[in-house]
């Protein structure tokens, strides 16, 4: 936890230039929306930051913080969207299936299933958490005492090879 006297030094910054902050935000992000609620995670996240010493340009470090927050939202929105895309594949929104698109979709599960069996434990414990549980890579790297990007990585690689084993389940 940072010191008390660089958290009131950031926290008086955050407040006193708050518009200003949020304006420069949102015209790098394009988003007013997106501004507003990295702005609310950065102050939440400045509260638990690790931050050591004096912050020379206290504006600039708040900046940077509301970005890779609004990085992360961003992220977490496409990661969302490619899952309910798998999810819309795998459970047609009709509700009356014919038997032979039943079995198709049946087919693709136990596909995925045999991809996911083939990955090594921590991958697959990996995309789960990120998948399933909807997990953000900080609390999954933390979870398995690994760094973020290392979390990225195994989550590309293990996505590459359901997709990969998925397109070969469908060829004759």
């Amino acid at each position: 936890m940072m010191s008390d006297t660089v958290w009131a030094s950031l926290r008086r910054t955050f407040f006193v230039r708050y518009d200003e902050i949020r304006i420069r935000l949102a015209r790098s992000l394009g988003s007013k929306e997106l501004a507003d609620d990295a702005l609310h995670d950065t102050y939440l996240r400045l509260h638990r930051s690790d931050a050591i010493g004096v912050i020379q340009q206290p504006e600039s470090y708040i900046f940077r913080i509301a970005l890779n927050v609004a990085t992360d939202k961003r992220r977490e929105e496409r990661r969302r969207a490619s899952q309910a895309e798998v999810l819309a594949s795998i459970r047609p929104q009709d509700e009356a299936l014919d038997l032979s698109r039943e079995l198709e979709a049946r087919s693709e599960v136990e596909a995925l299933k045999r991809a996911l069996a083939e990955l090594p434990p921590r991958r697959r414990a990996i995309l789960i958490a990120a998948r399933v549980d909807g997990l953000s890579h900080e609390v999954i790297a933390e979870r398995f005492n690994i760094s973020r990007t290392m979390v990225q990585k195994e989550l590309r690689r293990a996505v590459s090879h359901c997709v990969e084993r998925l397109g070969k389940s469908e060829s004759p």
